[in-house]
């Protein structure tokens, strides 16, 4: 028996949940992309909106905001998948983050739940240079963050996409881990190197003190996400990501996407281009 039932995105704006929403789309399959401005709406800091949303849905892709490190997402998790159960989803594919402890947790909340489950635990976006909080850095010619010269093996947010749909529409994945990774672990000031050559300007990486970095995002965002990045750029980015993992192979059959082919794609596109 077919199942015609939407299939929920949580995020459905987000870098990935907007991929992952396109694709589905194409294949014909009915969505039900939600964040706190849809016409169903989904908002993680108010509980009574969860259960509408996954009223009538088969699967579940889930990506949560700010991050699955933050303090009280496993309790939400739990309480997000005990719902699904309920609800009677088939699957619940959830987006989390390497060496993060409380993602883990979170990631266990969710394999306890009963409800099948896939994992996808990945590794900094490159996305985050052309689509997020590094490309004004990038358009300025200088990029000024904390992290020191310890390589990340940056993992495409159009393969995660790619992971998660396979995920949600093929069999074989349910109650698995897929650590999503791209194919080589460079530092930022390398990645900013690749950037320049794809763009063919200068731009430069500069390590500043955490206080400067904290300074310098106050004006453009809150206080509980500039606490996030002070910890991902001074704890998780501290060398236990290092290792190349071979997720999107594992789900795909295929090689990931490379950084240097990124770069090469979003200058061509525009994305670091002044007014695109």
């Amino acid at each position: 028996m077919i199942d015609n039932r939407p299939i929920l995105i949580i995020g459905g704006r987000g870098k990935t949940g907007a991929r992952v929403n396109s694709l589905l789309n194409e294949r014909g399959i009915a969505t039900r992309p939600v964040s706190r401005a849809s016409n169903i709406p989904f908002d993680w800091t108010k509980r009574e909106t969860w259960a509408p949303a996954l009223n009538s849905v088969s699967k579940a892709y889930v990506t949560y905001q700010p991050d699955l490190a933050v303090d009280g997402a496993e309790e939400d998790i739990a309480e997000l998948s005990r719902l699904a159960r309920e609800e009677g989803l088939e699957h619940v594919v959830l987006l989390s983050g390497r060496g993060e402890p409380g993602a883990q947790r979170a990631e266990a909340a969710l394999q306890a739940s009963g409800v099948g489950w896939t994992n996808v635990r990945a590794s900094w976006f490159n996305q985050n240079f052309s689509e997020g909080p590094f490309r004004d850095g990038i358009l300025a010619g200088e990029l000024a963050l904390p992290a020191e010269p310890i390589p990340e093996p940056f993992i495409d947010a159009d393969d995660i996409a790619d992971v998660v749909v396979e995920a949600l529409t093929a069999d074989g994945h349910a109650d698995r881990l897929y650590e999503v990774t791209g194919p080589r672990a460079i530092t930022f000031a390398e990645a900013v190197d690749e950037m320049a050559k794809a763009v063919g300007r200068p731009i430069r990486y500069r390590q500043i003190p955490v206080e400067a970095f904290v300074e310098q995002m106050r004006p453009y965002a809150p206080e509980d996400i500039i606490t996030l990045l002070v910890e991902l750029f001074t704890v998780v980015l501290d060398g236990r990501n290092v290792e190349v993992m071979s997720g999107v192979e594992e789900a795909l059959g295929r090689a990931p996407v490379d950084f240097s082919d990124f770069a090469r794609r979003a200058a061509a596109t525009g994305a670091w281009e002044a007014g695109s």
